[in-house]
């Protein structure tokens, strides 16, 4: 039986795990750092003294304007996080940009707009690009790939958290697929639920000087869950998330149930999960509220020795958080 590819592979979680069995075959496949080996957030590619963050990614998201952010500022802010999230202070982007035939130049303008502001708010530049036209039908209006290149005095990867490490998200979760979600089914919530679309690299620049960070990921397709999973698998150690410190809206919560889909399952494209250790938790949670991108920050978990993801729910129970096999609102970045 021949396999094809489905919405699936490309929605973060297991399934994606799958295909990239197949996407990352390659024995060239590593510069002298960490390479797609690693299937980290970016490669580091050390030269001479200096490291060297690269990274890439494509962004297909529909609507292309949705509350919050538009494809442009997330096709920036999605690299500028990856980047950040390694340690690696953003430098220089290129973006490739793929045209429907028939596209609106106006909308264009606002697209480069919102990039262009996103690039001012981190201190990049985008240096270099590519654009091509397909003909009327072969694309669903405009696909974006940008790619980055940054520099880390030290490296930060997700492989990293050790025991006793506190768990630390920036930010409420589920926001960016909450309000994708509702605005394609129609749901007028108001500015209640918006996109958290933003680059965090002055936030987590603070963060970084402020105490022994171990790990980092931006929780993207898959949400945390798919995130908190991949980084305790990595690391070999276990988390435990204490539900009554989690930061989730009430408006999401709300949109959540009516929706049947679980907010930790779905992108955020302004979070960072950080591991830091113990005894320097305050001090970064402290530094992360200090910028508005942070400021509702919290402490969520701690890591263990089990080698499990567990919530202690507010009830006094406990749960396995598990990796999704997708993330549930395909085409969110």
């Amino acid at each position: 039986m021949t396999m094809k590819v489905n919405l699936m592979h490309g929605a973060g979680g297991e399934v994606m795990g799958e295909l990239l069995q197949t996407l990352t075959k390659f024995s060239h496949n590593n510069a002298g750092g960490i390479g797609l080996e690693s299937l980290d957030d970016g490669a580091v590619i050390p030269i001479g003294d200096t490291n060297l963050v690269f990274t890439t990614d494509s962004h297909v998201v529909q609507p292309i304007f949705f509350p919050g952010g538009d494809i442009g500022r997330l096709a920036v802010c999605g690299t500028i996080n990856d980047l950040s999230v390694m340690g690696g202070r953003p430098i220089a982007l290129s973006c490739g940009m793929i045209l429907e035939e028939g596209f609106e130049i106006s909308a264009l303008e606002r697209i480069v707009r919102s990039m262009d502001e996103a690039l001012g708010e981190c201190g990049a530049s985008l240096v270099t690009g590519d654009t091509k036209v397909l003909e009327r039908g072969a694309l669903d209006q405009i696909a974006i790939n940008t790619a980055g290149i940054g520099i880390a005095e030290r490296p930060v990867r997700d492989n990293g958290l050790q025991v006793g490490d506190a768990i630390i998200v920036s930010g409420t979760i589920g926001d960016h697929g909450m309000a994708i979600m509702c605005y394609r089914e129609g749901f007028d919530l108001g500015e209640q639920i918006s996109s958290d679309v933003a680059p965090l690299w002055p936030m987590i620049e603070r963060a970084l000087g402020s105490g022994e960070i171990h790990a980092m990921k931006d929780p993207t397709r898959g949400g945390f869950a798919n995130a908190i999973n991949e980084m305790a698998h990595k690391s070999r150690v276990g988390v435990r998330i204490s539900e009554e410190d989690f930061p989730i809206r009430r408006s999401v919560k709300s949109a959540s149930e009516m929706l049947g889909i679980d907010p930790l399952e779905v992108a955020n494209e302004g979070k960072v999960i950080i591991g830091v250790a113990a005894e320097d938790a305050e001090s970064v949670l402290n530094a992360l509220r200090s910028h508005p991108y942070g400021r509702d920050a919290v402490i969520v978990g701690t890591v263990t020795d089990d080698g499990q993801v567990i919530m202690e729910t507010e009830i006094g129970g406990e749960r396995f958080i598990e990796a999704p096999m997708g993330d549930p609102v395909p085409r969110v970045c």
